[in-house]
């Protein structure tokens, strides 16, 4: 975490006020927001992927360092309609090409990863377009985007528990950076703030549940689609209004 201005996003606000280095989103409600309106679910799935973008950026302006979206869960692509499911794959590809022409993730140095079971359960052709942003935007340090597709932090959690037995390791060398080691967010920073949208106060399938240990939680009854910059700025104001003691 650092401090930030904070005079170009937040007009009402003059005073330094502390910027998360991490935040990470919970965006539900995109189906909902499709019934509201009498639209196939994947229109929610369509107009979400348009208001992540506008948070994207936000976070860039704020001075946030690392932003990560949890896309979908093992359960999304297991459990929903078949033709639900083809229209998200069909939104992933459309949006992560984009993503992979975008001269703001080069310009802004973004390095972009994905996490989860994805590679398993995409079709080639997306996997190949992941894989090159990683590729491609692998060198980048400044600014860190996480998507998490099909991801479950129970999942990833056991199968760090597995790759931990797999090193054969004397249990009491076993430490938290051991652990950490093993998780598919080896690489990511604690979470400082996760945000959850679509009022619903729970997380779900453990996301990230090693990563959020320590972390502040904001939660809306807003829709995804209608979680606007504002609203985000918001929640990153409030997080630095609250005193964090870990413990002391």
């Amino acid at each position: 975490m650092f401090r930030n201005g904070f005079s170009d996003n937040l007009e009402a606000m003059d005073t330094t006020i502390i910027i998360p280095n991490h935040v990470a989103i919970i965006p539900d409600g995109n189906r909902r927001w499709a019934r509201a309106r009498g639209l196939e679910p994947w229109k929610g799935h369509e107009a979400g992927s348009e208001n992540a973008e506008v948070l994207m950026r936000e976070a860039r302006k704020l001075g946030i360092r690392e932003l990560s979206f949890w896309g979908s869960s093992l359960d999304n692509l297991k459990k929903r309609p078949l033709a639900e499911k083809q229209a998200l794959l069909r939104i992933y590809d459309t949006y992560f090409r984009k993503l992979l022409g975008s001269e703001e993730i080069y310009d802004d140095e973004v390095r972009v990863r994905f996490i989860g079971r994805w590679r398993e359960q995409f079709p080639m052709s997306l996997s190949k377009i992941l894989t090159e942003i990683e590729k491609k935007t692998g060198r980048h340090s400044k600014h860190f985007l996480n998507f998490f597709l099909a991801y479950s932090g129970v999942d990833d959690m056991l199968q760090a528990f597995k790759e931990a037995a797999s090193r054969r390791l004397d249990p009491e060398s076993i430490s938290e950076k051991t652990l950490k080691s093993c998780l598919m967010t080896a690489e990511l920073t604690p979470v400082d703030l996760l945000i959850r949208t679509g009022d619903g106060f729970h997380n779900s399938s453990g996301f990230l549940m090693w990563d959020v240990a320590d972390s502040q939680l904001s939660f809306s009854d807003k829709l995804f689609p209608d979680y606007d910059a504002t609203m985000f700025r918001e929640a990153v104001k409030d997080f630095s209004d609250r005193d964090r003691r870990f413990g002391k």
